[in-house]
């Protein structure tokens, strides 16, 4: 969908939903390199294990980037104006990340016509990891 097809969006419109596939060991070794996070609990088995974790796990802003991409599909990043998560679980190596949103509210200010959309990130098994609410305008 582009900007143009915001426009007359409704609340209760699903947007189309996003894979990101599973968590993978390697994944999140690119990640840390993007990122510039280097936390060895999300790449490192030892330094997890020596933490109390039974192994690494996601770096919670790779759901936010994937919920960030579901918006991206949708609309064109130039009509983004808001953009907030929650994380609500950690996201282990294998679970696969499903990003769904749905637009809650159709609204205006400061002169334009807005829609707020509710996010979610959940792992294979329906399982929330993430949270969020976008606000995109309309262009």
């Amino acid at each position: 969908m582009n900007a143009r097809m915001i426009r007359g969006v409704q609340a209760g419109e699903e947007l189309p939903g996003f894979a990101a596939g599973a968590i993978s060991r390697h994944a999140l070794a690119l990640y840390c390199g993007a990122s510039g996070d280097h936390n060895p609990i999300h790449v490192d088995l030892d330094f997890a294990r020596s933490a109390g974790m039974d192994d690494v796990f996601a770096h919670g802003m790779l759901s936010a980037a994937y919920l960030a991409r579901l918006l991206t599909n949708w609309a064109p990043q130039s009509a983004l104006r808001e953009y907030a998560v929650r994380f609500a679980a950690i996201t282990h190596v294998g679970d696969e990340v499903r990003c769904s949103g749905r637009v809650v509210e159709r609204f205006e200010a400061q002169g334009e016509v807005r829609v707020r959309v509710e996010l979610y990130a959940r792992n294979q098994a329906g399982e929330l990891k993430l949270s969020g609410v976008a606000v995109l305008a309309e262009q």
